[in-house]
């Protein structure tokens, strides 16, 4: 009873400081005091290693426990860029593959009549639609699975890997801490 109460508690323990972030996103229609660069860590770090798993065994709620932060980030992304859209008055809007789309019945145009990505660092993760933020998570995650089915036999590798993962995750506050700076605020932040 104990192990399954404490699996519980390593799956879903991760997501419940989402839970009221969430609620004061949706509730107050603003994302300013949220770093989505948040969810792009916590999605490379819950990518690197489940793909770790693959070379090293380790615990399945473990596994579970990345595969519901992953889903967990993307919904919070959704949310973000449905407020954040909502909220902005431009129309000039930002795509990962920099195609040309409608969304709510604006014209989207990267430089002209150019269809190129919108790979300006300035940019990064800041696009206009969720779907550019799926496109990019599938990207990372296959580049990242085809060099670890590559590499799977390289002990060096899987260690790298798994470090990696632990590192990124271990750096998770950075990104919420430089937003608090830009904002002079913690306003928003649950």
């Amino acid at each position: 009873m104990v192990s399954w109460v404490a699996a519980g508690a390593i799956m879903f323990g991760g997501v419940v400081p989402y839970i009221p972030q969430y609620r004061d996103i949706r509730q107050t229609q603003k994302a300013e005091g949220f770093s989505t660069y948040v969810c792009l860590v916590l999605l490379v770090a819950n990518i690197l290693r489940i793909l770790f798993r693959f070379g090293r065994y380790y615990e399945m709620p473990l596994l579970w426990q990345s595969i519901i932060m992953i889903g967990t980030m993307l919904v919070m992304l959704n949310l973000c860029t449905d407020v954040r859209m909502a909220a902005e008055l431009s129309t000039k809007r930002r795509s990962f593959l920099g195609q040309r789309h409608l969304d709510d019945n604006v014209r989207i145009s990267n430089a002209g009549d150019q269809s190129r990505a919108d790979f300006d660092w300035t940019y990064f993760w800041s696009w206009s639609r969720f779907m550019d933020y799926v496109q990019c998570v599938l990207a990372f995650t296959l580049v990242a699975a085809y060099i670890t089915y590559l590499l799977l036999d390289s002990a060096l590798f899987v260690e790298t890997l798994g470090f990696l993962a632990v590192f990124t995750e271990a750096m998770l506050g950075t990104p919420q801490l430089y937003c608090n700076y830009q904002n002079k605020s913690t306003e928003g932040m649950r």
